[in-house]
């Protein structure tokens, strides 16, 4: 026998369990919508890195290979492609779900925005002017731009648009 009387029982009641199962069920539907927004600017930042290195590593062909190089921007497909003369040489890069390209810079007069747009990159030549806009499922965007200046790559963050 011990101390209290009770002779071996052990254990969880069941009102203790449902206590315990409602508190962390709140505490679940409570951080949910965090969580969420956290994933998509994470898939929306690295959608925005990856742009940005693509047309880092088109810009830097061109120069280091002496040879022309095609960007070409498919938002239709939220796809970026690189290609040149060089035999073999394509380069692909496909956006994660639930990221598109809302918008190219510069933007074609009179052309439906949903249409391939074709840039050319030449060997010593000025870095053309590329941008592209990104934006996410909740709204949030992000800008990624040739620097017309130092032809580098550089990602600006818009501000979120509010339906």
């Amino acid at each position: 026998m011990t101390r209290h009387g009770h002779h071996g029982e052990r254990g969880v009641t069941l009102l203790e369990m449902l206590v315990v199962v409602t508190l962390l069920a709140v505490l679940v539907s409570v951080s949910y919508p965090s969580i969420t927004a956290g994933l998509e600017t994470i898939r929306l930042n690295s959608a925005a890195d990856s742009v940005v290195s693509f047309l880092d590593g088109a810009l830097t062909r061109a120069d280091r290979r002496q040879v022309m190089t095609e960007v070409l921007l498919l938002p239709h497909e939220s796809k970026l492609m690189a290609r040149s003369p060089e035999p073999g040489f394509l380069r692909e890069l496909g956006l994660p779900e639930g990221i598109t390209m809302v918008r190219i810079v510069p933007e074609a007069i009179g052309a439906d925005p949903s249409l391939p747009r074709t840039f050319f990159v030449y060997p010593g030549g000025t870095a053309p002017r590329i941008g592209v806009e990104l934006r996410d499922r909740r709204g949030s965007r992000r800008f990624v731009r040739v620097d017309p200046i130092t032809g580098v790559p550089i990602i600006e963050k818009l501000e979120v648009l509010k339906p």
